[in-house]
């Protein structure tokens, strides 16, 4: 079978993971994709574009004819911890896994061209918290997962490099907020997506709305409510009322899900400034702009 990667996902791995890495496997996928397919007698409808950013996504048809989703991930973007949230997760609230037997995921199919963020800025939020909330369970014993406090960690050490004086003051506040929010021992240990927005959340058959791509973890919940705070920034920016709104999202999302408001005010302010510099680090710096902005109004 033959195809050119998306260049999302060809963009996001080598900056994420290096050129070099990224090249590599790269260079791979078209034997890795023919392998997947083969094995499971798949035919192969068209590749996702742009697709995943760390991800081929195939649209296929499975031996009966029923439509699924085949994924495949470098082994370096982790893709065991995704298969271990799905599989416990067991379809609810999230995608259904069907077979992961080489490493690829093949999934049940959704409907990738809706997502909640074809929605209403108030009705996908709605969806969204009772989407996560569905997720937010014990994780499994003996699990492999990174904590909150082990993944912040690492992206707090590379903050603290920033050189950017201009940016001192927030990345400080960043830093603070993280560090008052692992003080102690964690009270609250659930199974949490990881990356969870708007734009991961796809229309189902067998549910209205699913889950897709997690990044997971265990730790508390406000954390995994943080992303989806700053979802559509480039609106809040644009209005003239953004600062205020923003305030009352973070408000109002913490009291639909009986979280503390100023720890979920607090992740989100470090997942923001995070997010930022990572950024501007990388070239992107229109989303680097709206996402300090954003940053400064809490």
């Amino acid at each position: 079978m033959g195809f050119e990667p998306p260049q999302r996902l060809v963009r996001t791995l080598g900056e994420t993971y290096g050129d070099a890495a990224a090249a590599d496997w790269l260079g791979q996928l078209p034997a890795l994709a023919d392998e997947a397919v083969a094995r499971r007698e798949l035919d192969v409808e068209r590749v996702m574009a742009p697709g995943g950013r760390s991800s081929l996504v195939m649209l296929v048809r499975q031996p009966d004819g029923s439509p699924a989703t085949l994924k495949i991930a470098p082994p370096f973007a982790a893709p065991s911890l995704e298969r271990a949230a799905l599989a416990h997760w067991k379809g609810w609230g999230a995608v259904e896994l069907l077979d992961a037997a080489d490493g690829a995921l093949l999934l049940e199919r959704l409907h990738p061209e809706m997502s909640l963020r074809s929605l209403p800025e108030a009705k996908a939020l709605l969806e969204a918290a009772g989407t996560v909330r569905r997720l937010w369970v014990d994780p499994p014993v003996d699990h492999g997962f990174e904590t909150v406090t082990e993944r912040t960690a690492r992206q707090a050490s590379t903050l603290r490099a920033t050189s950017d004086e201009t940016l001192t003051s927030l990345v400080s506040a960043a830093l603070a907020a993280r560090d008052e929010l692992c003080a102690g021992p964690s009270t609250e240990v659930r199974l949490l997506h990881g990356a969870f927005r708007q734009g991961k959340v796809l229309a189902g058959d067998r549910a209205p709305w699913l889950a897709v791509g997690p990044e997971p973890l265990v730790g508390e919940c406000a954390y995994d409510l943080a992303r989806l705070v700053r979802d559509r920034v480039e609106d809040l920016v644009a209005a003239s009322s953004g600062a205020s709104s923003a305030r009352r999202r973070v408000n109002k999302l913490a009291d639909s899900l009986d979280l503390d408001h100023e720890r979920l005010r607090g992740w989100t302010l470090f997942r923001a400034v995070e997010s930022g510099v990572r950024a501007l680090r990388t070239g992107r710096r229109q989303s680097a702009e709206l996402l300090l902005e954003f940053a400064g109004w809490l």
